[in-house]
């Protein structure tokens, strides 16, 4: 039985091949890896069997998304610890075995993350670094600013992964741990909730050990969903706690939408990063009082963009990422 397990979310075949290779490389040996195809992947398969290597298991199942993926590959799952990594991502070798000490060191944890970089389709490197600042989060910080960020940061344990389990009325086959109504923002929820309901604690590693692919759409209907997304999940969820989220929501509402706007300078889109950093900036101004520098690096990014173009802002980009 091995003792950790990987779940892939192929809903990209093309970018598959890397994700594999990336997880066949962990330095921790004992693991398997869940690649569970929804029906977008081609051959994965063939892929995995390219690949040769055991570890690798393959599950496809009907287009249910990435939060559905994920699912089916937690009902599979035989590790006592669960991570994610979604096809187009990639772990550095010691990721796995990074989580798993920092699991079993720490018996409060339940979600263990790191640090991630990240990556366009088209392989340039995006000036956008996800990098925990506090070892321990609670559900504010996760709210305010989702130190977690993407699926493929986040290492379970077992036991406070399956805690999170619902059946909804229509489902027949499995439990849901993310909740496949969100098509967007289905990791925030997940995190919140857990973050909320459980008395598990959520720790980071201060290191950059996934890279995340992300996108280059910025376009107002994909920003839209997004922003629709976060407020579903305000809505959802304030039934757990309506003080909490009337404390928090106006800053929170601001950082993500900082976030997006950050998005948008990577697509390169200035006219939709600025009407988002005006829009954070009216929800509230803590987030320009609380983390000066940051805000004040979207500004500057957004004014590059504006006068020099996106060549320019990859120069930043590049010098940047030499000099860390």
């Amino acid at each position: 039985m091995p003792r950790a397990s990987i779940v892939v979310a192929a809903s990209d075949g093309t970018a598959l091949e890397r994700t594999l290779r990336s997880l066949c490389a962990q330095t921790y040996p004992d693991f398997e890896i869940v690649v569970v195809d929804d029906g977008q992947a081609g051959d994965s398969a063939a892929l995995a069997e390219s690949i040769g290597d055991l570890r690798i298991r393959v599950l496809r199942q009907r287009t249910r998304g990435l939060a559905g993926a994920r699912n089916t590959g937690i009902a599979a799952a035989r590790g006592c610890f669960i991570g994610f990594c979604d096809a187009g991502d990639s772990w550095e070798p010691t990721k796995l075995a990074e989580h798993v000490s920092h699991l079993q060191a720490r018996p409060a944890v339940g979600l263990s993350f790191s640090g991630s970089r990240t990556v366009t389709a088209t392989g340039r490197r995006a000036l956008l670094w996800q990098m925990p600042r506090q070892r321990r989060v609670g559900a504010a910080e996760i709210f305010r600013r989702n130190p977690v960020g993407a699926a493929s940061n986040a290492v379970f344990r077992r036991g406070a992964l399956l805690a999170m389990a619902f059946r909804p009325p229509q489902e027949t086959e499995r439990d849901w741990i993310f909740d496949e109504t969100f098509r967007q923002c289905d990791a925030l929820e997940l995190w919140l909730r857990f973050a909320l309901v459980t008395d598990w604690e959520i720790a980071a590693i201060p290191r950059p050990l996934s890279l995340c692919l992300v996108n280059d759409d910025a376009s107002a209907q994909s920003v839209g969903k997004e922003i629709a997304a976060w407020e579903r999940i305000v809505a959802k969820l304030s039934a757990q706690d309506r003080h909490f989220f009337g404390r928090h929501g106006k800053v929170a509402r601001a950082y993500h939408l900082r976030h997006l706007a950050r998005l948008a300078i990577v697509a390169g889109d200035a006219p939709s990063a600025g009407q988002l950093l005006r829009a954070a900036l009216a929800s509230s101004l803590r987030p320009l009082l609380e983390e000066p520098r940051a805000t004040l690096s979207v500004c500057a990014a957004l004014l590059v963009l504006s006068l020099a173009g996106s060549a320019a802002l990859d120069r930043l980009s590049s010098l940047r990422n030499r000099s860390a």
